[in-house]
């Protein structure tokens, strides 16, 4: 069981089911973002969807802008070609663009960077960046960093991300922190 707390699931590879007190039940896969929020209260689990393959995914955790919300599920796709060598929101706290919504002053930009290509994130004044590297290979500023790596800047105005594994494109989750 968990409280105020925004509860962002990513899945990279293979499928997450998830079911809670609230009457929901589905499965996440690549492409797909759940948030949950879980407000007054709320059961959940999450575990594999598959007696025989694995399952990798990111689960993020945000506190609320405000306690004692009312608990809230939302799930959404977003394919790769809109990911692939750009910068696609993916959760915010107006649900902009198509983005799930977060109950935070949080924008989650989410990325596909092919080796030799690169996207630039421009931090807006008065903001935190936090990168996340999920997969892959990437230089940011010049600095390698590989899966698991992560950049947090709050005076770079400019992170230039470059993919530069040699294994396919590498994944990162932006986070524009208020």
């Amino acid at each position: 069981g968990h409280r105020d707390m925004e509860i962002i699931s990513y899945v990279l590879d293979g499928a997450l089911e998830h079911a809670d007190s609230m009457g929901t039940r589905s499965v996440i896969r690549p492409g797909e973002v759940q948030r949950m929020s879980a407000g007054t209260g709320v059961r959940h689990s999450e575990y594999n969807a598959s007696r025989q393959d694995p399952v990798h995914f990111l689960q993020i955790w945000v506190l609320p802008r405000e306690r004692n919300l009312p608990p809230g599920y939302e799930q959404k796709r977003f394919d790769d070609a809109e990911k692939r060598n750009a910068l696609r929101l993916v959760a915010s706290p107006d649900g902009r663009d198509g983005s799930v919504t977060i109950h935070q002053d949080v924008d989650l930009h989410a990325a596909l960077v092919e080796p030799g290509a690169a996207v630039t994130f421009t931090r807006r004044p008065d903001r935190h960046v936090w990168l996340h590297v999920a997969r892959g290979q990437v230089r940011v500023n010049g600095e390698l960093l590989a899966a698991g790596d992560a950049v947090a800047t709050h005076d770079e105005d400019t992170l230039h991300i470059e993919g530069a594994g040699p294994a396919g494109p590498a994944e990162v989750l932006v986070f524009d922190l208020g």
